[in-house]
């Protein structure tokens, strides 16, 4: 028997919606369109955040270009080949591989494409990787967040089996239902788990980075600590797991550990390398420059500022001083 709490799916007919355009019938899916929006989210946020800290107005589609398309590709290829099965075998359509509407985009693939191709955005802007990323961290989880929404909507992401009243309600005719399992059997609904994880995570770490200041790839290593933690946990208990398994764990939960240990690796060696503060999101010798301005235009803190205005009136007073005694020389 469901349980009166138990999370219904969506119906079938959300997954996609029907367009009659010149004649020719369209099916866009409504997947892609909420990937969309958390993509156009996370630009939209990070820009500003690069903005704030020197960076050039729309330098961030230099990045987004590259980083889309490459973690499109990185998503899909590391789906393929961690379920090989569903692709390759006798008789299987090879074309499938490309379908990527019918769902199959691995979030750790797309973090390595993604930050190939901000690499390479890195090198053709002179903005430093750590600094893009670092503008990017809480944009790219509230991206991922959001685009927890279009597998609610396409039956997938669930867990175990479960009793808990917020199951998720799965139609026993999903290629994925577990054999065996009778009809109206709840999962654990992963989907959610991972929204507000990621949602908590944003809040935690714009208050970490505001209290301590983090900079120089640090607060990037943040949000692979946050993300991996939570990913190695959701993965474990995911009722579609990877086909490959080392030491009876599932390849993506050692996926989401070595996000986690890259992260702890990366705020230690950035934290002994830069200990002071980030001056410039620009490599040395490739700053951009506002019209008019002498000087790069940086998203000093309040501190800094401080320190400038006391050094200031220490030199307008020492300045006066030495007036005044000009004038009482002058005056004997």
């Amino acid at each position: 028997m469901i349980a009166p709490l138990s999370i219904p799916s969506p119906p079938i007919a959300w997954q996609s919606i029907p367009i009659d355009l010149f004649g020719l019938h369209w099916e866009i899916r409504t997947y892609a369109l909420i990937i969309l929006v958390g993509i156009i989210i996370c630009t939209i946020w990070t820009s500003r955040r690069l903005t704030r800290r020197g960076g050039e107005p729309g330098v961030v589609i230099d990045f987004l270009i590259l980083a889309v398309v490459l973690g499109l590709i990185g998503a899909r290829l590391y789906h393929v080949f961690t379920h090989p099965h569903d692709y390759f075998y006798p008789g299987a359509n090879p074309w499938r591989i490309f379908f990527i509407w019918e769902g199959g985009n691995a979030i750790f693939g797309s973090l390595i494409g993604g930050a190939i191709g901000a690499f390479i955005a890195s090198k053709q802007t002179g903005v430093r990787f750590l600094s893009f990323a670092d503008a990017l961290a809480p944009g790219i989880l509230l991206a991922q967040a959001i685009g927890r929404l279009g597998n609610y909507v396409n039956h997938e992401l669930y867990g175990l089996p479960t009793n808990l009243p917020w199951g998720l309600q799965i139609e026993s005719t999903n290629a994925a239902y577990p054999t065996g399992l009778p009809s109206g059997t709840v999962f654990e609904p992963l989907f959610l788990y991972e929204i507000i994880w990621n949602v908590v995570g944003v809040i935690v770490l714009l208050a970490l980075e505001k209290r301590f200041r983090w900079r120089w790839g640090k607060m990037f290593a943040g949000y692979l600590m946050w993300y991996g933690l939570g990913r190695s946990y959701l993965e474990s208990i995911r009722i579609d797991p990877s086909e490959y398994s080392f030491l009876s764990i599932p390849f993506n939960v050692w996926a989401a550990f070595l996000a986690f240990v890259l992260g702890v690796v990366l705020f230690i060696v950035q934290s002994r390398r830069h200990p002071g503060l980030e001056t410039s999101v620009y490599l040395p010798g490739r700053e951009w420059k506002r019209s008019g301005d002498a000087v790069d235009s940086f998203d000093t803190d309040s501190d800094e500022d401080n320190v400038d205005d006391d050094a200031s009136a220490t030199s307008n007073s020492s300045e006066s001083s030495e007036a005044k005694a000009e004038a009482t020389s002058s005056a004997g």
